[in-house]
């Protein structure tokens, strides 16, 4: 499974971003997949998560703010992110678990100005 991931960029706090992760190779057998996110002293959080049955889940900080779907058509998920706040400001990360093995798309950053 490779993974591109897509939409990071600058952003005043409370505007908006998407970010996109594409999926090939494998995607069929995708189980799970969604973003993870990374800042500079800041343990690794997992920010959102979907599963191949439709499950969602999100961490605390971004609930109400951001909101994870997909396209399984384009094999593509998203991660539409609201009212940005700075403490939203890290690496952003997409993964996907396939056949026990979780795989990494390269990280994107999102930076949100106060």
């Amino acid at each position: 499974v490779q993974l591109q991931a897509s939409g990071g960029g600058l952003v005043q706090a409370g505007g908006s971003l998407r970010l996109s992760c594409a999926a090939s190779g494998s995607a069929s057998g995708i189980v799970s997949t969604g973003w993870y996110r990374q800042a500079p002293g800041v343990q690794r959080e997992r920010v959102a998560q979907i599963t191949n049955r439709g499950t969602i889940d999100y961490a605390d900080s971004v609930k109400g703010r951001f909101t994870i779907s997909r396209d399984d058509a384009k094999n593509t998920i998203y991660l539409q992110m609201n009212s940005l706040k700075p403490e939203d400001t890290a690496q952003y990360a997409c993964f996907a678990w396939a056949a026990g093995t979780r795989y990494w798309g390269r990280g994107t950053q999102v930076t949100v100005s106060s």
